[in-house]
């Protein structure tokens, strides 16, 4: 069996790849890790205590049932939050006090999936060696708990209203007179974001806000945006936010129905909080996925990029590192350290709307400050990627390219992590320009990397 945990925790198909029985044993194996590892501690009775929440997938309730068994079996008291957001789940277990928390969700992936993402004491992700070590120890032999030391499970309603009081008391201006259209992706942010956004002060249009167990991110959300672009221009609306499943990104669109993606919205943040004087360092995170234009319009406004490879959890690691406050991706995670554990769509989308109430600009107009380089990205499959970063023929094809595209483009060729495919994105002054060095580089891969 090929290593359980993704980048993100553990996905696959639900009761297929993603059993009842995987999600109890996880569950078993990650009280034992963490207990072992001395990161949690008692409460109460002398048991730990495990805060566990779900996105609206209708495989979250069978997947949500094994996990709270597991826990119990081992002794873990389990406070239930039912469908909340990622980053609720992760805020409740540091507001909590709680020793460890557990998400099912499989984030923006189709309904028929699903995953199990577990944090640890204070709503932080595990690092992989935590994660080995939980599936290292599936199925061990183990002493069980009886009569009184089995664990207790209880439901904890207040956890929405603790998560909303918590993102509206990080704002820095309310958002009165602003009209807002909010796609919940039929997710796990479909109360809780439009709520947010209320009693932050905006006038709030709800769209794709009614999950059933089966419509999550089913043509909606932060990875189709065509609903929330038309819905825009329909009402006249200042600004659109997208979630996606499990509400820990958030993409947005401007009046017009432009896209605003995660590169727009960490330099506007990035700049406001400069302003501000709270940009530690005077410092951003991002991915090496980050267009150029995004580079060049913070060095242009004095602020400096930290680039780290595709993952927030990468981003995060780099943030920790260096003790930065903010960092993020263009696919819509952003994080907010002061404020957060992990990427978060609401506490997004609230502070990027906040910037436009408190400027009195339009998220056009702040957005602009980004100008996108035209953008080419191939997957070229079939090859072999294994030998993508050691083969000298492509590393040279690669200098040469990146002479002839000199400051105003770039280069990045990277293997996928999970599927024979080498991926070549190339940025230019022109759409043609980046298309025929993409193509040109495309092919060196496959007479190179041929299998």
């Amino acid at each position: 069996m090929g290593r359980l945990f993704g980048t993100d925790g553990v996905r696959g198909l639900a009761n297929a790849d993603l059993t009842a029985e995987i999600a109890l044993d996880l569950a078993v194996a990650a009280a034992h890790v963490l207990g072992d590892a001395g990161q949690l501690s008692d409460h109460g009775e002398g048991r730990p205590v495990a805060v566990v929440g779900n996105d609206s997938r209708a495989s979250g309730e069978f997947l949500e049932a094994a996990v709270v068994a597991g826990l119990l079996s081992a002794g873990v008291d389990v406070w239930r939050v039912g469908v909340l957001p990622t980053p609720a789940v992760a805020y409740l277990t540091a507001a909590l006090d709680a020793d460890l928390g557990v998400m099912l969700s499989a984030s923006h992936n189709p309904m028929p999936d699903n995953g199990i993402k577990f944090l640890a004491r204070g709503g932080h992700k595990l690092p992989d060696d935590v994660e080995d070590a939980i599936e290292g120890r599936i199925r061990e032999d183990w002493t069980r708990p009886t009569g009184a030391g089995v664990g207790r499970v209880s439901r904890h309603d207040e956890g929405a209203e603790l998560y909303v009081g918590h993102l509206l008391s990080t704002l820095p201006h309310r958002l009165d007179g602003l009209t807002v259209v909010v796609d919940g992706a039929n997710g796990a942010a479909s109360v809780v974001g439009p709520e947010a956004l209320r009693h932050a002060g905006a006038r709030v249009i709800e769209i794709h806000t009614s999950p059933d167990g089966l419509n999550i991110n089913d043509g909606c959300g932060s990875t189709h945006l065509g609903d929330l672009r038309a819905a825009v221009v329909e009402h006249g609306a200042d600004a659109g936010v997208a979630f996606d499943g499990d509400a820990d990104r958030c993409l947005a669109v401007d009046a017009s129905g432009a896209v605003v993606d995660g590169d727009h919205v960490l330099a506007i943040l990035s700049i406001a909080m400069r302003e501000r004087g709270t940009l530690v360092a005077g410092t951003v995170v991002a991915t090496v996925m980050a267009n150029l234009g995004f580079r060049l319009a913070l060095e242009d406004a004095g602020i400096a990029v930290i680039e780290t490879g595709v993952g927030d959890r990468y981003v995060l690691e780099a943030m920790r590192h260096g003790g930065y406050v903010l960092g993020g991706e263009q696919s819509g995670h952003v994080i907010m350290s002061e404020h957060a554990t992990t990427g978060d769509g609401v506490l997004t989308a609230l502070h990027l709307l906040a910037r436009v109430a408190e400027t009195g600009r339009s998220l056009t107009e702040l957005a602009a400050v980004v100008q996108k380089l035209p953008q080419v990205l191939i997957n070229v499959r079939g090859v072999d990627r294994t030998r993508a970063s050691s083969e000298p023929t492509l590393a040279a094809a690669v200098t040469e390219a990146e002479a002839e595209l000199g400051k105003t483009g770039r280069v990045l060729l990277r293997p996928s992590g999970t599927e024979p495919v080498v991926r070549v994105m190339v940025e230019a002054a022109t759409p043609e320009q980046a298309a025929a060095v993409a193509e040109r580089l495309a092919d060196v891969v496959r007479a190179t990397l041929a299998q």
